[in-house]
């Protein structure tokens, strides 16, 4: 359970490209960032930790930033699941209830039979997540407070490989922190960056990171699908880099400054500069056209959104996540990528970011946090609905009798 000391929470996304930590403050005002700390990212690949001393290090070097900024200190924090592959399993549920007032505890019987399936061994749970109810075999919005004899569910459930969430988790406590919940970064990312609407008609949120690319379907206010591919921002900057003979450094900022994904006019004629690998002092001048950049990266991104796309129907999902996408993440913000996806994807696309918290500034408040913005969102909902669980839960003071008559109620 997440616990806000002092109305204080922590979220730290750590991913590929960069970790980063926010703390903000939860009061009756809402949510608001009071520390922010940003580190380049050492040690993970494919967002799966290759090695854990390098992580640990940008871990605690982010973490450490914002308490500065903040002047709080940092015991446990929300984790973003970039890696270990998150994929979701559907399963439908029912208890007995026996015809009295269905309250939290019938709800919580009800989650509590949720078995993972034989394949997912390896598999670590990091959501379970109701996506619809029924009562009596009738589907209803909210089952709390409703008469029937049977209470049933469709439950959502989001797992990742155990070995990486396990190297995840001693990263994280080497930094001497506690983990107070693990979300999969693609669902924090569609809390932060989907309007209401988006999430009640459907929409696919595409978080387009270093070193994988994840999916996330929401449809009727839920989510219900997840994905990752294992292509990101870095797989273009490596192929600028092998295709142009430059230093990895160069080619990021040429991916960054003058890199695009789709091929205008002029680029025929827009000469670059392209520094060589190992040339410390250039005699010669190294220029190519800009159309040469662009053929490099579009293939990349091509294949980036066909994978996407074939995903999404080899699941099932695609009717469901409807004509909308939704692209967040670091890579996202390539010119010309929201035209390619909308081409491949056959969806209208526009790039997000997030909209819902409070006292990030402008450098902070783009596509490459939306994910660290929404493990906030996350950890808000969860306090706020923390004091009402408890009442709805708590048992009110009766005998012997009473005991005894809501021991058969719930058994029987």
């Amino acid at each position: 359970m997440i616990k806000a000391r002092n109305g204080i929470v922590a979220a730290l996304d750590i991913g590929t490209s960069k970790v980063v930590c926010f703390v903000a403050r939860i009061d009756g005002s809402g949510l608001r960032v009071i520390g922010i700390g940003q580190h380049h990212s050492t040690g993970l690949r494919s967002g799966n930790i290759v090695d854990m001393e390098a992580a640990t290090r940008a871990i605690s070097s982010a973490v450490s930033a914002a308490e500065e900024m903040c002047g709080e200190t940092v015991r446990e924090v929300l984790v973003g699941v970039g890696g270990g592959q998150p994929a979701s399993h559907n399963q439908q549920l029912d208890v007995q209830v026996g015809n009295h007032e269905i309250g939290e505890r019938d709800v919580r019987r009800l989650l509590s039979q949720v078995h993972l399936p034989a394949e997912t061994a390896d598999r670590d749970l990091i959501h379970t997540l109701p996506i619809g109810y029924t009562v009596d075999g009738s589907a209803v919005v909210e089952p709390r407070g409703m008469y029937g004899e049977r209470l049933g569910g469709q439950i959502h459930l989001v797992t990742a490989a155990t070995g990486a969430m396990r190297n995840l988790g001693i990263c994280v406590k080497r930094a001497h922190l506690d983990i107070a919940d693990r979300v999969v970064s693609a669902y924090a990312s569609g809390l932060a960056s989907l309007v209401a609407d988006e999430r009640n008609l459907g929409a696919t949120l595409i978080d387009m990171g270093g070193g994988t690319t994840s999916i996330a379907v929401f449809y009727d206010g839920h989510l219900v699908h997840v994905d990752s591919i294992p292509i990101g921002g870095m797989h273009v900057t490596s192929d600028i880099a092998r295709g142009l003979s430059t230093p990895i450094a160069d080619a990021e900022r040429m991916k960054t400054l003058i890199g695009r994904a789709r091929a205008k006019p002029n680029d025929e004629y827009d000469i670059i500069d392209v520094p060589l690998i190992g040339e410390q002092e250039r005699t010669t001048p190294n220029h190519v056209p800009r159309s040469i950049l662009v053929g490099i990266i579009r293939p990349r991104i091509e294949e980036t959104f066909e994978l996407v796309r074939s995903r999404l129907e080899a699941s099932g999902v695609d009717r469901l996540a409807g004509g909308r996408a939704v692209l967040v993440g670091g890579a996202s913000q390539l010119d010309g990528l929201g035209d390619v996806a909308a081409d491949i994807l056959k969806k209208k696309v526009r790039i997000g970011g997030p909209i819902r918290v409070a006292g990030l500034a402008e450098s902070t408040g783009g596509p490459a946090y939306a994910a660290c913005a929404g493990l906030l969102i996350h950890a808000a909902q969860q306090v706020t609905n923390q004091p009402q669980q408890a009442a709805q839960s708590a048992e009110p003071p009766v005998g012997r009798l009473g005991r005894i008559g809501s021991w058969i109620r719930e058994n029987f």
